[in-house]
């Protein structure tokens, strides 16, 4: 027997979650906040703890301000929880299997058994699920277009719905944005929706071999950034707003940053802060990936090295001395539904 491909709704806690989740209690989170902010007022003071009236004082100001922060969280969270709930509600009606997924679960579920995802939360969210649901029909939903830009998320809540029905009925429009792929020699591979980081996960120089256009040196760094065409106006671009104004500290040339479409089938790399030595280079720094070339990076760190994608930190492959990590564009792309 056969399932019925259902529909996935893919949620992120709010910030009044992760408040909850940290300290058990909200009741909890806030005392900490205040007590955190009356200690602040002590050092802005000199460091000289404050009386017992003024502690009072201080306490109650900022216990207003930190309700006020809460009464933000909780409208925050309150909108968030009645989209989530309106959408579910809506979409059961289609009469075929709806299921929530956290995006903590976003790698071990099974998208093999929906026909389309429905992802709402920041445009963060779209990137971390856009790696696990394959070529499924993205529809991706502004909870709260008040608090959020949503330039990865087209949709309202009013019209999600109908997006849903679009792509179940094969009338839809999508977008396909290119993603990024690193393939370690070992076999574990990962996706990148932005970018990828390749470099050590501390603040210290990360050791490799770089081969780029048929030319390979060792390098020192800060490691190492590629990106895609949704990624290019993100943290690609602090690397070259930073080499422009460089430039024009030194008075030199300025160029304009690259400009890359999400479809484009080809990346942007860029080195990050390299230092010459006697055992490191910096002739390799930035270029293009089209499709089918490959970065090749090989980890010259004992310990620390780390790739992860989408700055998600947590979700890495390890990248030490053995590893030789192959990046390039993706045979496989997101779909985002338009229309």
């Amino acid at each position: 027997m056969h399932s019925i491909p259902g529909i996935a709704i893919v949620t992120r806690p709010t910030r009044l979650e992760g408040l909850r989740r940290r300290w058990g209690t909200l009741g909890q989170a806030k005392f900490r906040m205040v007590q955190a902010q009356v200690q602040e007022a002590e050092r802005r003071g000199g460091g000289v703890p404050l009386g017992r009236g003024k502690r009072r004082g201080a306490a109650k100001a900022q216990a207003v301000a930190t309700q006020a922060d809460f009464t933000e969280y909780e409208r925050e969270d309150s909108v968030y929880q009645r989209v989530i709930d309106g959408l579910e509600r809506d979409l059961r009606a289609f009469g075929i299997p709806v299921k929530i997924v956290d995006r903590a679960f976003l790698p071990n579920f099974d998208f093999g058994l929906c026909s389309v995802v429905v992802v709402v939360g920041q445009d963060g969210l779209v990137a971390n699920a856009a790696k696990y649901v394959g070529a499924l029909p993205i529809v991706a939903v502004n909870p709260d277009p008040a608090r959020f830009d949503g330039i990865l998320l087209p949709f309202r809540t009013d019209q999600a719905r109908q997006a849903v029905q679009a792509v179940l009925q094969q009338k839809f429009r999508a977008r396909p944005v290119t993603l990024a792929e690193t393939l370690l020699n070992d076999g574990q591979r990962l996706l990148a929706f932005n970018d990828f980081f390749i470099g050590a996960a501390t603040h210290v120089s990360a050791r490799y071999v770089l081969e780029a256009g048929g030319r390979s040196e060792p390098q020192s760094s800060s490691g190492i950034l590629v990106s895609t065409g949704a990624g290019s106006t993100g943290w690609l671009s602090s690397v070259f707003n930073m080499a422009t104004g460089v430039a024009r500290f030194l008075a030199g040339g300025i160029a304009p940053p690259p400009t890359l479409a999400w479809e484009e089938r080809r990346l942007a790399w860029a080195v990050r802060e390299p230092f010459v030595s006697r055992q490191s280079q910096a002739s390799l720094v930035a270029g293009w990936l089209d499709e089918p070339q490959e970065l090749i990076v090989e980890s010259l760190m004992p310990e620390g090295g780390v790739i992860f994608s989408d700055g998600v930190e947590a979700d890495f492959l390890p990248f030490t001395s053995g590893s030789i990590a192959r990046v390039r564009v993706s045979e496989q792309r997101a779909n985002l539904v338009v229309g």
